[in-house]
């Protein structure tokens, strides 16, 4: 996401809590694509949306094509976040490399800010956008856990950090939010550990965004989706992969470039971009005597999290 864009949208965010607590088949609950083969990994198609004249925001549009807002900031470089221009035309990316991950239960791309879940006996993915942890309250990374308990309408307990630091903004937490459509947790959630969740929310943006105290957060229709979908004892893997790499059947050798995650406050507000890591594996593969090196050039250094073709 361009650091701007990133800056604003924070900013946005903090006034907000402080003023108060293909066959591609696209419906309201999820982004369902066919499974492609085990030699493939690319899948779905991007697509184009003209925006219309009637103030419709960038979140608006982000939730009706099921992305994070991150995910439409990524592909267009320079839109507004907020209010995008009427008439412009925006991609909308949904054409993806899945993570380089088992293609077994769940698994949440941190860098990406996608979930990915693979119904067992289906030859399908199902993709949902989410909100992840705040900077100094990541989400994890590099770990497997399950499903071990869902519950509908759970309560939220705050810790004591939390309720110390909505004290100081003179926000008074009770010991245990109760449950119902005000609860941060949303009204259903799936516990994945002693101090980790997958729920839903009752704030309206946030989606695409690190805003949560590390949990996984989901607009409230696909929470429920997978609240009643997801069987508990289901795998749950979390993966950092900003960039996602695949060679396809016809030989198209595909790199999908996102920006890094912040580690600091101050590398998340500065304008300047995150250094990008590349894993061994990456290495390797933009190394291939095939690589266009102006093609790489231009997916490392714009980070448009869409896949582009690296080789002629």
């Amino acid at each position: 996401m361009p650091k701007r864009a990133t800056i604003l949208i924070t900013r946005f965010i903090k006034l907000s809590i402080a003023a108060g607590l293909l066959s591609l088949c696209q419906s309201a609950l999820a982004v369902v694509y066919p499974l492609p083969e085990k030699e493939s990994r690319l899948i779905g198609e991007n697509q184009f949306y003209v925006v219309p004249d009637d103030k419709r925001t960038l979140e608006d549009i982000a939730n009706q094509f099921q992305l994070g807002l991150s995910n439409l900031i990524e592909a267009n470089p320079g839109v507004d976040p907020f209010l995008p221009k009427p008439g412009s035309t925006l991609i909308i990316p949904h054409q993806l490399i899945l993570p380089d991950a088992p293609r077994d239960g769940i698994i949440i791309n941190i860098a990406e800010m996608r979930l990915y879940y693979y119904p067992k006996g289906k030859k399908t993915v199902e993709v949902l956008p989410i909100g992840i942890g705040q900077v100094g309250r990541d989400t994890p990374e590099n770990w497997v856990t399950s499903v071990q308990r869902k519950r509908a309408n759970p309560t939220w307990t705050p810790t004591p950090r939390i309720r110390k630091e909505y004290a100081a903004k003179g926000v008074t937490l009770p010991a245990v939010w109760p449950a119902g459509p005000d609860n941060p947790m949303g009204l259903f959630a799936l516990y994945i550990g002693n101090l980790y969740a997958i729920h839903g929310t009752n704030a309206t943006f946030g989606i695409g965004l690190r805003v949560s105290q590390g949990c996984v957060r989901l607009r409230h229709e696909d929470i429920e989706h997978l609240f009643n979908t997801v069987p508990v004892g289901t795998r749950v893997q979390f993966v950092n992969q900003p960039v996602k790499a695949t060679v396809e059947p016809d030989g198209g050798r595909y790199l999908e470039v996102h920006q890094p995650l912040s580690r600091t406050e101050a590398e998340f507000n500065s304008t300047a971009q995150v250094p990008l890591n590349l894993t061994p594996a990456i290495s390797r593969f933009v190394a291939h005597a095939e690589t266009d090196s102006f093609l790489l050039k231009r997916a490392i250094e714009e980070r448009t999290g869409m896949p582009l073709r690296i080789n002629p």
